[in-house]
């Protein structure tokens, strides 16, 4: 009798993992590649070779270290893709301070959440962008910025915020730092200080929060060390066989792992070039960054790509440089992956598969992977981890061709959620975290992700925790109960949509609850759709069944196709 193989698969690598901090490794990337082009932010005019990088990130490092910043506190950067971004992210590495990504979608509710979770002493913010005046958002919930001092600056309701940066100069008020007065005091600390303390730094300390919405309320934000995000941004560009040769362009947002860590990370530990075509994602800024910077690489979400493949004047530009790339976030059309191929010259192009607790990448398709292999699966196992799929009743591995939940081990796994151990206990066991993933392996190892135990929804690449947009409703005083869903959508593969139950004798409308939400959640968390009733279909033993909910909605708005 034979027995089937169990789910279960180890990467092997020829490449040690690299034991080093992130300063330490920028620094020697530097010495090995110090004329090569380092970051083009290109919406900004700025270029900059590695030498020139090293100068910017080393008094952006000095100056916070004069500011008062010390190793280990939390230091916030809300902004959308800009060098400042990208010279924070390495300065802050180089003095042990620990970046806190912000979403440059977050409202003040989530703005005020995420600065008091993570206990940031300092926040580095954008004047505005598109409808977000961060300005403005901050000063509601610190009005002393209005008419204090920099220097002095004290909040009543952010306590331990002590200064904040603003990246713009004409809309800093008062009580702000402007980034040129920041970078002016590089010259209050030595090198040999920023130097000295840079080698007391170890590659497992804490070095980035990264703010997962919650499921069960609250996001939480996953806590990553030097040696999670640097290792795993160096074998998700191995993936890509990147050389120092290299150019990458990266409209995907920098707050998020696509950006900083398969982005950015990715191409400092090979020498290769960052290219930022805009503050957002726009399709013909990147296109016109691919064609006018000579790209190898470009990265993206299957709806950017589809963005660009669809744009009018995707014809008029020469994307014959192109090479390599990842689309990740969701699962990519077989149509449009064979036009990323055929018409981007992307013929090595990859998907990769993660989450931000595992810093993030655990599967990634080769190269030379069959093109069904790359559309219907996540590849195969990353170096130095371990995966299983486990039956999510009884935690046991389940055989080869069996559906169960994916488990990531090794040195990808995040230190914790910050400050919140029974989450960080419900997640991680024996090493392993529980991605909530369900997921199938077949015999030669790829994986492919075939649904979600949480409910969570992924619309064009972001993903949404439906709990935490049902207790944000909840504070309506109208809402008597709230349950809230993922539907099927042709251009962002999912929707949010709100089932709405009110109290007695209240009265709302679809458009009051809009407005309710304008402003206080991010724009890509307000449901689209909302279905107003008395009856959610439920078991009988009282549980929501929140399959059937989609069932309905999906057919009672016509999303069938």
């Amino acid at each position: 009798m034979t027995t089937k193989a169990m789910s279960y698969v180890s990467g092997i690598s020829d490449m040690p993992l690299i034991g080093k901090t992130i300063g330490d490794l920028f620094d020697e990337t530097v010495a090995k590649h110090p004329n090569n082009d380092a970051l083009i932010s290109r919406h900004q005019g700025l270029r900059y070779s590695y030498t020139e990088l090293q100068t910017e990130v080393d008094r952006c490092a000095k100056a916070l270290l004069h500011m008062g910043v010390e190793k280990g506190e939390r230091v916030g950067i809300w902004a959308p893709n800009c060098a400042e971004w990208c010279i924070t992210q390495f300065a802050t590495a180089k003095i042990g301070a620990i970046l806190v990504n912000i979403n440059p979608s977050y409202r003040t509710h989530e703005l005020e959440y995420a600065l008091k979770q993570s206990g940031a002493s300092t926040l580095i913010l954008q004047g505005e962008f598109k409808v977000s005046h961060y300005v403005n958002m901050i000063c509601e919930l610190a009005p002393e910025l209005r008419d204090s001092v920099a220097s002095q600056f004290r909040s009543e309701k952010l306590p331990q915020l002590k200064r904040v940066v603003c990246l713009d100069e004409d809309l800093a008020t008062e009580g702000m730092w402007t980034w040129s007065d920041l970078m002016s005091m590089h010259d209050k600390t030595t090198d040999a200080e920023l130097r000295e303390l840079q080698a007391t730094l170890q590659f497992d300390d804490p070095i980035n929060i990264q703010y997962t919405s919650g499921t069960t309320g609250a996001p939480k934000g996953a806590t990553l060390s030097h040696h999670n995000i640097l290792n795993n941004g160096y074998f998700v560009a191995r993936g890509m066989d990147l050389t120092d040769q290299d150019r990458m362009v990266i409209p995907v947002p920098l707050y998020h792992c696509f950006g900083m860590v398969m982005g950015n990370l990715g191409c400092i530990t090979h020498g290769a070039t960052m290219i930022y075509p805009a503050e957002g994602f726009d399709p013909v800024t990147t296109l016109q960054a691919v064609a006018e910077e000579k790209a190898t690489a470009l990265y993206g979400v299957p709806t950017m790509f589809i963005a660009e493949l669809e744009h009018p004047e995707f014809d008029s530009f020469d994307l014959s440089t192109l090479r390599t790339g990842i689309m990740a976030g969701s699962i990519c059309p077989i149509g449009v992956m064979k036009k990323v191929i055929a018409k981007m010259h992307m013929k090595d192009v990859t998907i990769c598969y993660g989450m931000t607790e595992t810093s993030p990448v655990s599967f990634q398709t080769k190269m030379d992977a069959p093109i069904e292999k790359r559309v219907s699966t996540v590849g195969t196992i990353h170096p130095h981890l371990e995966v299983k799929l486990v039956d999510p009743e009884t935690g046991n591995v389940v055989e080869r061709g069996e559906k169960g939940e994916l488990c990531t081990r090794g040195y990808s796994v995040m230190l914790g959620y910050w400050n919140n151990d029974d989450a960080t206990a419900k997640s991680i066991e024996n090493g392993w975290m529980h991605t909530g993933d369900l997921a199938e392996m077949d015999e030669e190892g790829y994986v492919a992700i075939t649904g979600r135990i949480k409910d969570m929804i992924i619309r064009g690449g972001e993903n949404i925790y439906p709990r935490e947009i049902e207790e944000f409703l909840y504070t309506h005083p109208d809402v008597s109960d709230v349950q809230v869903i993922g539907v099927p959508d042709q251009k962002y593969g999912e929707e949010v949509m709100a089932w709405v139950s009110l109290h007695e004798g209240k009265d709302l409308s679809e458009e009051e609850i809009r407005e309710f939400c304008k402003g206080k959640i991010a724009h890509f968390k307000v449901p689209r759709y909302f279905k107003i009733t008395r009856d959610f279909p439920m078991t009988v033993t009282g549980k929501i069944q929140k399959f059937k909910m989609r069932e309905i909605s999906t057919e009672e708005l016509g999303l069938e196709d």
